[in-house]
């Protein structure tokens, strides 16, 4: 079977992130379409698996409680599974990259 799902169906009310929860649509990851303005991100969190974000436009600083480092367009960053994590966007524009959850629902813990 095939589906197709538009970035619209999955917007977030009041956001420029989409959300798309893997269980939703018979897939086995989920994932955030980012697109927020420079300042814009979560708070810390965890989730008790990896994550994989792919830099599409803009730059993200990617803060861990130990590092803290900077990602752009064409970049791949992993945060494994149960490290404490945040972003946020940088620069002039608005960032754009897709957070890729290896889960069929989105699991996060807010600290």
């Amino acid at each position: 079977m095939i589906t197709v799902t538009n970035r619209e169906a999955v917007q977030l009310p009041d956001s420029g992130t989409a959300r798309f929860t893997g269980a939703d649509h018979q897939a086995d990851i989920s994932f955030f379409w980012v697109n927020s303005p420079p300042g814009s991100g979560p708070e810390f969190h965890w989730h008790p698996y990896t994550e994989t974000w792919v830099v599409l436009h803009g730059e993200v600083r990617i803060e861990t409680q130990e590092e803290q480092l900077h990602a752009h367009p064409g970049d791949i960053v992993t945060v494994t599974a149960e490290t404490v994590h945040r972003f946020r966007a940088q620069g002039e524009s608005n960032l754009q990259m897709v957070c890729i959850h290896a889960s069929p629902t989105i699991i996060q813990e807010f600290i």
